[in-house]
C-alpha cells in the first residue's frame, strides 16, 4: 500500500512540474511574441516631384461623322450599301428615280440650243446693222440664262445619286428600296473611324495646376481604358482644350485624338481617359501609416519628448501604396507607419526611424 501511494504522489508530482513548466513556457513565448509585435517604426514625408495619374469620363467620337440625308423629293430607287459596310470616297450610295429631273435636264437643253440659235442670228444681223446693239445684248442674255437653267437642271439631277464624300463606315438606313423620300430626309450616316477624337471634362482647379506649371511632354500623352476595364492599345495625345468652362459644372473640355488602324472604335463609345499630370513637391506618406474614423483620415505622429499625437490628414491624391497629403502634416513629423495597433495617443514611445527614401522604394511605388 505504501509503495502504491508513493507511486501515484510522484506521478501526480510529475504531471504538475510539467504542467507549470509548459505554462511558462507559453507565456515567455507570448511575451516574446507581444514584444515583436509592440515594435514601432517611424518616417517622414517625402518631398517629391510626382507623376499623378487620374482618370476622367470621356465620350468617343469619330474625327468626321455626318448625316447622309436626301438632297431632292421622289423614290429611293436603289440601295447601294448595307448597314455598317466600308466604303471608299466617290462610292455611290443611294440613287433616287431620276425621270422628272431628266425630263427638266432635256427641256432645258432645248431652250438653251433654241436660245443660242436665236442669239447667233441676231449677232449677224447686227453685224450687217440691221438691228441695234441693244437687241443683240438681249438676246445674248436670254440666251445665257437658258444656259443657267441647262446648269441647275444638271445640278438637280446629280443631286438624285448620293456618293461618299471620305471614306467610312455607313450607319443603320433609315428607309428601304422604294420608299418616297422628302428633301432633307435622313438616309444614314457616315463615320471616319480611321483616328478618334475623345472628349473629356476637367475641373477648373486640375485645369488650372496643369496649365500653370511646365508639364513634361509625357503628360500629353494619355490612355484609354474601354467599357470592358481594358485598356486600348494605342496611346492618345492631347491636342485641343477648348476655349470655355461650363458654369454648370465648372469644367472644360480636352480633347485627345487617338489612332484607330483596327477600327476597334466606333462613334458613341464610352470609357474612361488615364492622364498624367506632374504634381511639384508632393508630400507623399505610406498608405499604411494613415487610418480612418468617420471617412477622416489620421496618422499617429510621434513629437519631440517621443509622446505619440494623432493628426488629421487632407489627402489630395491616391497613388499605388503612397497618399499625397494636402495638409495636416510637416516635412519634418516623424509619423508612425508599423505597430499602429499598439500606440495611444499622449502614450511616450519607443521607435525606430527609417528615412523616408527606403520606406517609399520597399514600397514598390512607380514614381517619377
Amino acid at each position: 500500500m505504501t509503495t502504491l501511494i508513493t507511486w501515484k504522489s510522484f506521478a501526480c508530482a510529475s504531471l504538475l512540474a510539467s504542467v507549470g513548466l509548459g505554462g511558462c513556457h507559453q507565456e515567455k513565448e507570448h511575451e516574446e511574441h507581444e514584444e515583436v509585435e509592440a515594435r514601432l517604426i517611424a518616417t517622414s514625408p517625402l518631398i517629391k516631384d510626382t507623376l499623378v495619374t487620374r482618370d476622367y469620363v470621356c465620350q468617343i467620337h469619330s474625327n468626321r461623322h455626318i448625316e447622309v440625308k436626301a438632297l431632292e423629293r421622289g423614290y429611293l430607287e436603289t440601295v447601294h450599301v448595307k448597314e455598317g459596310q466600308h466604303v471608299e470616297t466617290g462610292d455611290l450610295m443611294f440613287k433616287i428615280l431620276p425621270l422628272v429631273y431628266q425630263a427638266d435636264l432635256k427641256k432645258a437643253e432645248a431652250e438653251a440650243q433654241a436660245a443660242k440659235l436665236e442669239y447667233e442670228n441676231t449677232r449677224r444681223l447686227f453685224e450687217n446693222k440691221v438691228v441695234s446693239q441693244t437687241e443683240l445684248a438681249l438676246t445674248k442674255a436670254k440666251f445665257e440664262r437658258a444656259e443657267a437653267e441647262v446648269n441647275l437642271a444638271q445640278a438637280h439631277l446629280g443631286f438624285t445619286e448620293l456618293h461618299a464624300p471620305f471614306p467610312g463606315l455607313s450607319g443603320r438606313l433609315e428607309l428601304r428600296q422604294g420608299s418616297l423620300v422628302d428633301e432633307g430626309e435622313l438616309l444614314t450616316t457616315l463615320s471616319d473611324n480611321s483616328e478618334m477624337w475623345v472628349y473629356f471634362n476637367v475641373p477648373e482647379a486640375e485645369y488650372l495646376s496643369y496649365m500653370s506649371q511646365a508639364q513634361p511632354e509625357d503628360t500629353k500623352t494619355v490612355e484609354l481604358m474601354m467599357a470592358n476595364g481594358q485598356t486600348f492599345k494605342h496611346k492618345g495625345r492631347i491636342n485641343v482644350i477648348e476655349s470655355e468652362f461650363n458654369s454648370e459644372t465648372g469644367t472644360i473640355p480636352f480633347r485627345a485624338d487617338f489612332p484607330n488602324p483596327e477600327s476597334l472604335l466606333r462613334h458613341g463609345e464610352t470609357g474612361n481617359i488615364l492622364m498624367k499630370t506632374m504634381v511639384k513637391g508632393a508630400m507623399l506618406i505610406p498608405q499604411k501609416a494613415t487610418f480612418e474614423i468617420l471617412d477622416h483620415h489620421y496618422v499617429f505622429v510621434v513629437d519631440q519628448d517621443n509622446v505619440v499625437e494623432q493628426k488629421r490628414i487632407l489627402i489630395n491624391e491616391e497613388l499605388e501604396d503612397l497618399f499625397i497629403v494636402g495638409s495636416g502634416l510637416k516635412k519634418d513629423d516623424k509619423i508612425i507607419f508599423e505597430g499602429l495597433r499598439h500606440v495611444r495617443t499622449g502614450k511616450e514611445v519607443e521607435y525606430e526611424f527609417e528615412p523616408p527614401e527606403e520606406v517609399i522604394k520597399s514600397l514598390k511605388v512607380k514614381s517619377e
